[in-house]
């Protein structure tokens, strides 16, 4: 599954701990603009935050509860792609993308979204994906929309980020055919 080719010359790689001082500086040198939407970013600040992050990253695969990947092109880190959560019981996870300023409009975030939703559907066997981008974020929200996303709604005021109050609109595709449930353990049962 990983490494997973998207694109001529670009892969998607999951994030190992030798990572984190690229992903810091790739996150540094597009904090500004980062900020505006994604709340996480405040939260990181130096290069020790970021190695956290891959560390619970790790532990997030070996759980098979989701994964963060490097967008790599070249071998340069051109950003990140991750599903996360996976919800094992409703067969659900959410979907969230960036990609540094300078590789924008190449269709590399296209191209990886593509290639996690048949990882996704193929090999995690889910039933639904989502996606939340701020309204005011056009590139972001044309992404889903390119790939056969639906437009739910929006959430009002939903996330803080920049400083502000943000709509974050809601897309979501379901699996192409009907994802056969997976053995559930039963619920204990609770006395009222």
């Amino acid at each position: 599954m990983f490494p997973c080719p998207v694109a001529p010359s670009s892969e998607l790689r999951l994030f190992e701990p030798l990572d984190a001082p690229r992903l810091h500086r790739l996150v540094e040198r597009n904090r500004d603009r980062l900020r505006t939407y994604l709340p996480w970013v405040d939260l990181t600040r130096s290069e020790d935050d970021t190695r956290v992050f891959i560390q619970k990253a790790t532990g997030q695969w070996a759980a098979g509860l989701g994964f963060h990947a490097g967008i790599w092109v070249d071998r340069e880190l051109a950003g990140a792609i991750g599903l996360h959560p996976i919800d094992r019981h409703n067969q659900s996870s959410s979907l969230g993308y960036w990609i540094d300023s300078a590789f924008e409009g190449r269709g590399l975030v296209t191209a990886a979204c593509r290639a996690v939703i048949g990882i996704a559907f193929d090999h995690y066997r889910l039933h639904r994906i989502e996606i939340r981008c701020a309204t005011g974020n056009r590139r972001s929200c044309a992404i889903p929309e390119r790939l056969g996303f639906q437009l739910e709604g929006v959430l009002r005021e939903a996330q803080w980020a920049g400083g502000a109050w943000l709509d974050l609109c809601v897309y979501a595709r379901l699996a192409p055919r009907p994802a056969s449930p997976i053995e559930r353990e039963p619920l204990p049962s609770v006395a009222l």
